[in-house]
């Protein structure tokens, strides 16, 4: 009996063991292509951001950082291999951990650029992070709505263009190259997250999406999902759409959560192909995750207030 115990647990031991080194290698593997001369966009496995790293005469410029601390110290090896010197600025799209919690693969001081907004989102909803040696990478040059660089020959506009995701989301333009780094304003073929804590808005979205619509760009890196273009950034717009006309239509008609889903499910149609994106046990964003955070933001909407402008209960 013993013995059959001990080779059933070793046996236990060794499928942790190959599970955990599949997915160290999972999370650790990155992959780089090429979208312009001197742009590169990195991704690896997982629910992980992609990075933009630029290769400039000076250094490197990479656009977030993925979710641990040894991705960005791998992000930060693979981009001075790039350009071939220091990485000289990080940027972060938006407060999400998948997004920043590579910071502190980079040495404390480096700069860090976001909005106010995304620091502010970092200190008081991802505080215990944050705490610590990490403090060194929090971003350290933040901006309300605009922040142009100039490195290595190379103009990078981050700009400030709205709610959607978050209340911080910034997107990255670098001039030359013509491309568009929109951190999670776009999930490309993905189901995005909308966080409501942070400020996040499907109605306020899609007027962001116009203002990036009206840049001078031709391709796009999305948060999640591959390369993409102006068109790209329209159909996604054209799921968002859609999303907030059903969910004002439910709440208007005094429909269920539910109803409103099945609704969705029988008369969506711009989101065919869309992929979910999901932690096993821990997250699944899908087509009803979507449609809950419209109906409940639809639902907010409406509500009654308090004569003093407040929400009533």
């Amino acid at each position: 009996m013993l013995r059959k115990l001990a080779i059933g647990v070793a046996a236990l031991l060794g499928v942790a063991a190959a599970a955990f080194i599949w997915l160290y290698q999972e999370i650790t593997t990155l992959r780089s292509e090429r979208v312009s001369d001197d742009l590169y966009v990195v991704q690896a496995g997982g629910i992980n951001g992609n990075v933009a790293v630029l290769a400039t005469a000076q250094g490197a410029v990479v656009v977030d950082t993925m979710t641990f601390r040894v991705q960005g110290a791998r992000i930060r090896e693979l981009a001075e291999r790039l350009a071939g010197a220091p990485v000289q600025l990080v940027i972060n799209t938006h407060y999400h951990l998948d997004h920043t919690h590579g910071n502190p693969g980079f040495p404390a001081g480096t700069q860090v650029v976001a909005t106010q907004r995304t620091l502010d989102n970092m200190l008081a909803l991802d505080a215990d992070y944050w705490r610590g040696d990490n403090a060194g990478t929090l971003p350290n040059d933040t901006f309300a709505k605009e922040r142009e660089l100039r490195i290595g020959g190379k103009t990078i506009r981050t700009l400030y263009l709205g709610r959607g995701h978050t209340n911080g989301d910034l997107v990255v333009l670098f001039v030359e190259d013509r491309v568009l780094h929109m951190g999670d304003l776009l999930f490309n073929g993905r189901y995005p997250s909308v966080d409501p804590e942070a400020g996040g808005s499907v109605e306020a979205w899609l007027e962001t999406l116009d203002r990036a619509l009206a840049l001078d760009f031709d391709r796009v890196i999305p948060g999640h999902g591959r390369v993409t273009d102006r068109a790209g950034i329209e159909r996604f717009q054209r799921f968002l759409r859609e999303v907030w006309e059903i969910a004002q239509q439910a709440v208007g008609e005094g429909l269920s959560l539910e109803r409103t889903q099945d609704l969705a499910r029988e008369t969506l149609t711009s989101d065919a192909g869309f992929e979910s994106i999901a932690i096993p046990g821990l997250l699944r964003i899908d087509r009803d995750f979507v449609v809950r955070r419209a109906y409940e933001e639809a639902t907010r909407a409406v509500q009654p207030t308090g004569p003093a402008g407040s929400r009533g209960s």
